[in-house]
């Protein structure tokens, strides 16, 4: 069984945000790949943490150095020369965005920038995969798609950041990597939300709340009960990050190419309806309610924000892989496992994969053969 085509088995990747929850799952992803990853975080952002249960830091080399920091970013990038970069490193959080704006903006705009830079430097062949956020669009509160055309922007600091982040990459494309000008370079954008999966424990978001409660046997308060979002697996989003990275390093066709990364209609579901679904796979007899509703609203939040995937689809032939049930399996078993330790926290992510890979070969995804 061959997946992403081989080709990222002994390439080097370097991963900035390596020890959050995305970039920890890329990580455990590409070392079964075969990759040589390289770590780039300014530290461990939660406790606990999937790069800690996972025991990541003795899988892969890590460099605990700021993204804002240029100068020490340009002489890692220099040192390890990559064959990929993968940047995710971001103040992710919303609610973090109202408490402090000014870390938010410069994480995720001048830490993009960063990157950009240091990628004008390079010598040698380089992907570069960016990672933004479905937040980067002004939410109109539409009911269909936002397509990867549509108006860039937002209400909240963390909308605005990620929104002027595609705006410099944009420029920084036409300005620095066109024709005629780093030919080693070539870079992709990736945007996608509403992503759950084991070992997310940042604060303010649901699934991580409702663990945090169930583990000390307590009921979840959640504030939007009937909140629909299109919730996605973390590996659907990170298959479509690898499946731009091989197109890109085969052929500069998709080169400065922006693309979305999202579930099926069928798996936007209210708040109730995930934890519901979830609990059934919690083994913890003492809660006799999973959540309680709460009439406090720390901070304004979006109403329902779609993506429009078919660009994915024409131009990777990328699909989301998993059904709404089997996201929901996944993640909840997962955090099972993790609570009542029962095995590996990596061994037990590795098998999480191997499952993925084996639905995505069964419904024939393009990016495993």
């Amino acid at each position: 069984m061959k997946v992403f085509k081989d080709q990222y088995k002994g390439k080097k990747v370097l991963i900035t945000g390596h020890t959050g929850f995305k970039g920890s799952w890329l990580s455990t992803w590409l070392l079964k790949l075969g990759a040589k990853v390289v770590g780039y975080s300014l530290d461990v952002p939660t406790d606990p943490s999937f790069f800690e249960g996972a025991n990541l830091a003795s899988k892969v080399k890590s460099y605990f150095k700021d993204v804002r920091d240029l100068k020490e970013l340009r002489v890692v990038i220099n040192k390890e020369k990559p064959d990929y970069i993968f940047h995710l490193a971001a103040q992710s959080l919303v609610s973090v965005s109202y408490e402090n704006p000014e870390e938010t903006i410069s994480t995720n705009v001048i830490g993009t920038m960063n990157v950009l830079e240091c990628l004008r430097q390079v010598k040698k062949k380089t992907i570069g995969i960016i990672i933004t956020s479905d937040k980067c669009y002004q939410n109109m509160e539409w009911k269909w798609g936002y397509r990867e055309n549509d108006n860039l922007g937002g209400d909240d600091i963390y909308s605005g950041s990620k929104g002027a982040a595609e705006l410099i990459i944009n420029s920084y494309v036409k300005s620095f990597f066109g024709k005629n000008k780093n030919s080693f370079v070539r870079i992709g954008i990736c945007r996608a939300g509403n992503v759950i999966g084991g070992g997310d424990w940042s604060k303010d978001r649901i699934v991580p709340d409702s663990i945090k409660s169930w583990s000390k046997s307590k009921s979840v308060l959640i504030r939007s009960p009937n909140a629909t979002r299109p919730w996605q697996h973390v590996l659907e989003p990170l298959s479509g990050y690898l499946s731009l990275g091989i197109e890109l390093y085969k052929s500069s066709k998709l080169h400065g190419e922006a693309y979305n990364f999202g579930p099926n209609a069928e798996q936007t579901k209210t708040v109730v309806e995930l934890l519901s679904d979830l609990f059934t796979h919690w083994n913890n007899t003492k809660i006799q309610k999973p959540y309680l509703i709460s009439k406090i609203k720390k901070f304004k939040e979006a109403g329902l924000l779609k993506l429009s995937c078919d660009k994915a689809l024409f131009d990777l032939n990328w699909q989301s892989n998993l059904d709404y049930s089997e996201t929901a399996m996944l993640v909840g078993q997962w955090y099972d496992f993790y609570y009542q330790k029962n095995m590996n926290v990596y061994e037990f992510s590795i098998k999480q994969i191997k499952l993925f890979e084996e639905i995505a070969k069964k419904r024939k995804r393009s990016w495993i053969i």
